[in-house]
């Protein structure tokens, strides 16, 4: 179940990236008045991270020996770097990400004009791709996990 999970986890995480790409490039570019190109992205882009928020938790709190470990004696791993990555750093990121998407979603739909709808998507977005960007373990960093688990 374990490497199931992790299997999905890891390749629905280029999904969510490519869509949160794609969501802030649509926002940049979109000069429509009403429902436009940028609210079907951020959709795309929300569901993504609802998805990989699902998967994550159930690795962090069911099935991965990291944060098994972690959650034991979190004291322990706040002095242990690789523990407290995961344990932490990558869960606060992840985290951060998600809920600014669905704030950026909801802010652009009260928004009162085009021009500030077009900004808090533009704010929103970019914030949160580039905290999955930071928080994704990337291949040469020390927990750094292959691009694509097979």
């Amino acid at each position: 179940m374990y490497s199931a999970v992790l299997i999905l986890h890891s390749w629905i995480r280029w999904i969510a990236l490519i869509l949160g790409v794609m969501a802030t490039f649509a926002a940049f570019t979109d000069r429509s008045d009403g429902q436009s190109k940028t609210d079907r992205w951020g959709l795309f882009f929300m569901t993504a991270l609802d998805t990989q928020m699902l998967l994550g938790l159930l690795l962090y709190l069911v099935l991965s020996p990291f944060t098994t470990a972690a959650l034991h004696d979190f004291g322990a791993a706040m002095r242990n770097p690789a523990l407290r990555f995961w344990a932490v750093e990558h869960l606060s990121l992840m985290f951060f990400a998600v809920v600014i998407a669905h704030v950026g979603r909801v802010l652009a739909r009260t928004a009162r004009t085009p021009q500030s709808k077009r900004t808090r998507q533009i704010v929103c977005f970019s914030l949160a791709t580039i905290a999955m960007i930071a928080g994704t373990p990337w291949p040469g960093t020390p927990n750094g996990r292959p691009w694509f688990r097979v």
